[in-house]
């Protein structure tokens, strides 16, 4: 009897060490969106390869790589490869001379047009930011294990909708229709790997167009350089109607690799 109340005493207190070592939820998910937006705000310092492969319908998939360059403050997206193969000499100059022009360009713009290539930049970034924050505010989280993902230690939340929840906008209207999962690293409080799926149908215009269940994303995020995160691939597969009927089924998936920091006022790379 006292051999089995002291196993029974051990694990109860293996069991409460346990808990009180696990995070709270909500606690994580600021710290891991202060981390996000800080690393996220350091990428315009760094130039990468961009591989896209996109697929729509019943198409074959087409593939293109792209080496995406910083040209006075915005990227400019440099075509390298089709479907894996590397352009010809012809194509090569073609592009070369499409990277000359816009640099070019660039330089001898007028403080308008300046103004008005950095305002449309700074927008699509800004909707990113926006979206991360808006996935706060519409899912309640719970850390439910720990895993190991990508070499990375991490704590595993599930997402689930919340209750009551008002999207802001059509972009972040897909979100009162999704649940998720993410993995964030234990030391440094950044997205490891984020899944998230639609699990109901989700209105855009009225009863014209849905987005519908089988609609997934996968964010992955690594270290590049000096602890700073930066997205590794993002996946999307959308399933969608309009007037009730399936018209676009479509998928992408975009890796990233080969981050450099960007140097200052050197030339595009020949």
């Amino acid at each position: 009897m006292v051999t089995k109340s002291l196993l029974i005493l051990a694990l109860t207190a293996c069991a409460t060490a346990v808990a009180a070592q696990a995070p709270d939820a909500n606690e994580l998910i600021r710290r891991s969106v202060i981390a996000i937006e800080a690393d996220w705000n350091q990428a315009p310092n760094y130039t990468f390869v961009e591989r896209d492969v996109e697929s729509k319908k019943d198409r074959p998939p087409t593939v293109k790589v792209y080496q995406v360059l910083m040209i006075e403050g915005s990227p400019y997206n440099r075509l390298v490869a089709v479907n894996d193969q590397p352009l010809g000499r012809t194509e090569q100059a073609v592009e070369r001379q499409k990277l000359d022009f816009e640099t070019a360009r660039r330089e001898h713009e007028s403080p308008r047009e300046r103004n008005k290539r950095m305002a449309k930049y700074l927008k699509e970034r800004n909707q990113n930011q926006a979206m991360l924050k808006a996935m706060v505010d519409a899912f309640d989280f719970q850390v439910v294990g720990e895993e190991t993902v990508n070499g990375h230690s991490c704590w595993v939340l599930d997402a689930k909708n919340k209750p009551g929840y008002q999207p802001t906008n059509r972009e972040t209207k897909v979100l009162a229709g999704m649940k998720g999962k993410l993995w964030i690293d234990q030391g440094q409080y950044q997205w490891v790997r984020v899944k998230a799926e639609v699990i109901r149908p989700v209105s855009f215009y009225g009863f014209f167009a849905k987005v519908g269940p089988g609609t997934n994303f996968v964010l992955e995020q690594e270290p590049v350089a000096d602890n700073i995160w930066l997205p590794k691939r993002f996946s999307m597969r959308v399933k969608a109607s309009a007037l009730g009927m399936i018209n676009e089924n479509s998928s992408e998936d975009e890796t990233y690799a080969d981050y450099k920091p960007v140097i200052k006022g050197a030339t595009a790379a020949k």
